[in-house]
């Protein structure tokens, strides 16, 4: 149950949500259940209107806690620097609480941080090279980094680019061009060591890394391709404009000539049947 001392009701802004004096002060246990009660909330309030703006704002405060967690694994930045990745990962903070569903049967706290994550590793990317350079050798510069210590620390000496070329499956050109790609860089060597905790010395790459996730998803792309296909067009338009264009349930409506409750169902319909779909092919 949440304690008197997180929420009261007395000032609530609306009768079935609870008003939250300090929404950045609730306790993580209260926080939780809270959080799921404005999210049901979302559901059925109109975007717009100040019930839902209360419930959103909220939402956000409350998970605050969740950007400075993520922040933290940077520490060893500039304090000042340290501000600016908190505000970046707010923006990955509100771009979950958009996209969340209770249907996806998951804890929001699982759900959001690799959105915050998201949007502060691409703070990083766009912000920590002197001059533009191709996200390929952006990459190519980490994966340098990485096969210069093992090699140097294998060989006892400094790894010729042959070498390197060879543990790293690339072409000596390429290799050359990584490292000529890193006079680009003006911030700290990603190997850089950014703390000695009960885990030992850790790396800012460790957090970093440079492999693309979104790779696995190729198979679940490809299954599910047919799938929508074989939705109605209508169907097929309300998940382009929510998922592609990014629009919200209110806006799809007005296009269709809906409520945005109706939307809603909809939305939650095709996700359903999809989910079901992916299901079986796996």
């Amino acid at each position: 149950m949440v304690t008197d001392t997180a929420v009261t009701t007395a000032d609530a802004r609306c009768a079935e949500l609870p008003a939250v004096p300090d929404p950045s002060k609730v306790a993580p246990k209260d926080a939780r259940e809270l959080t799921r009660l404005f999210f049901q909330q979302l559901t059925v309030l109109d975007e717009g209107t100040p019930e839902y703006q209360y419930a959103r704002n909220t939402l956000i405060e409350m998970n605050i806690s969740l950007v400075r967690y993520a922040a933290s694994r940077f520490r060893s930045r500039d304090p000042e620097e340290m501000e600016d990745i908190v505000q970046v990962g707010v923006i990955g903070l509100i771009k979950a609480i958009d996209r969340f569903e209770l249907s996806r049967e998951v804890e929001f706290t699982s759900f959001s941080i690799p959105y915050i994550v998201g949007e502060i590793k691409r703070f990083f990317r766009d912000t920590t090279w002197a001059v533009h350079v191709p996200r390929r050798l952006q990459e190519a510069r980490v994966q340098l980094a990485r096969a210069t210590e093992e090699l140097s620390t294998r060989l006892g000496r400094t790894p010729t680019v042959a070498e390197l070329a060879q543990l790293m499956n690339l072409e000596e050109k390429e290799v050359i061009e990584a490292r000529l790609a890193s006079n680009g860089y003006r911030s700290s060597s990603l190997d850089a060591a950014i703390g000695n905790g009960d885990d030992g010395e850790t790396a800012l790459a460790d957090f970093i890394g440079t492999d693309d996730g979104a790779l696995e998803l190729v198979e679940d792309f490809h299954a599910l391709a047919p799938m929508i296909a074989a939705l109605d067009e209508r169907s097929r338009k309300i998940l382009h404009w929510r998922f592609v264009e990014e629009a919200t349930q209110a806006q799809i409506g007005e296009r269709l000539g809906i409520s945005q409750m109706h939307v809603s169902r909809l939305l939650s319909r095709t996700l359903a049947q999809l989910r079901e779909g992916m299901l079986t092919t796996h």
